[in-house]
């Protein structure tokens, strides 16, 4: 079975749950920046957890189905229709052969999770069909959708019931302003204390440069660093270090001015002080953030951190038992 690509969206790619274990060789692990919605699309069909599905940012595309077969489509308020007509999101429904499926702009959250009864067929590249543009690895030639692109379809397996849905508990919820949880970085004692404490006191907005790369923040309050003589290694740049490793989630501050909260593509080290590290239950919220909208940073601890976290496998469990 395959699919054609009439229209290819904002930035649709292949994504599964990533390539892990491969960051020393400065490979990131890619895969869907939400990546609990990409469980559920996944589960509500019956397809393994980790099965190859679309990312659609922001703008869906629009496809042509050869041949008949089940889907869902979980994460971002983005209608989908078949033929023109209205389909609901986070629960299994059908397309028929030669039907084109498309989706209305979005309405809240930014991400859609596009899974196909038996998964999207693309070459696993270090184990994984996940996209890294980047690197140009992975997914369907290394790069977002084009129309007139062809995605082949593994086969189904027959055990897809229709009209299978989330349970309301599960179904994510979306804001215009989030809340997110940072543990301090190392490197935050480079922050002035009044900084540092203003960090966590204004509003910022998500800027317009928000990818799978990392997020950028605008309209807080230029960030000081703590005057010293560079040490051998790093740049002039007052938020200059000594190049180190960049964890998934970590918020560098180049020249004090706007924050950068690294995603799921981003580099795996550089020479810019991280001063915290958004926790990783968190990170799902991360990726459902539109541009210009409102974001306040929190700051925990490791302990809270960890009960997030344990919080965050326990919904994964309740995804995995749906009825």
């Amino acid at each position: 079975m395959s699919i054609e690509v009439i229209k290819p969206g904002l930035a649709s790619s292949v994504q599964d749950k990533g390539r892990e274990g491969n960051y020393h060789l400065g490979i990131p692990p890619s895969g869907g920046m939400d990546q609990r919605s990409l469980i559920a699309a996944n589960l509500l069909l019956g397809n393994p957890e980790g099965a190859a599905v679309l990312e659609c940012a922001l703008m869906g595309p629009e496809l042509r189905f050869n041949e008949a077969r089940n889907v869902a489509a979980c994460g971002a308020e983005m209608i989908p229709r078949v033929n023109g007509e209205v389909q609901p999101l986070n629960e299994v429904f059908n397309v028929p052969a030669g039907a084109t499926l498309s989706f209305d702009f979005v309405k809240a959250g930014a991400r859609l999770y596009l899974a196909i009864e038996g998964g999207i067929d693309v070459p696993e590249r270090l184990g994984s069909r996940s996209t890294y543009t980047l690197g140009s690895l992975g997914g369907l030639n290394g790069r977002t959708l084009q129309a007139g692109d062809v995605l082949n379809i593994l086969p189904a397996h027959g055990h897809t019931k229709l009209g299978r849905s989330l349970p309301g508990s599960l179904v994510p919820a979306f804001s215009k302003h989030y809340q997110l949880r940072v543990v301090p970085g190392l490197y935050a004692h480079r922050l002035i204390p009044e900084s540092h404490t203003r960090f966590y006191q204004e509003d910022w907005s998500v800027a317009s440069e928000a990818d799978r790369i990392g997020y950028r923040m605008k309209g807080g309050s230029q960030l000081r660093f703590v005057e010293r003589e560079p040490p051998f290694g790093a740049g002039d740049d007052p938020s200059n270090i000594v190049d180190a490793c960049y964890p998934i989630g970590s918020i560098q501050v180049p020249s004090g001015s706007e924050p950068i909260i690294l995603h799921r593509d981003a580099v795996s080290g550089g020479g810019y002080a991280m001063i915290g590290t958004v926790i990783s239950a968190d990170m799902d919220t991360v990726g459902q953030i539109q541009p210009h909208q409102k974001v306040r940073f929190i700051e925990v601890g490791l302990e809270e951190a960890l009960a997030a976290r344990a919080r965050y496998q326990q919904d994964l469990e309740l995804l995995r038992q749906m009825p």
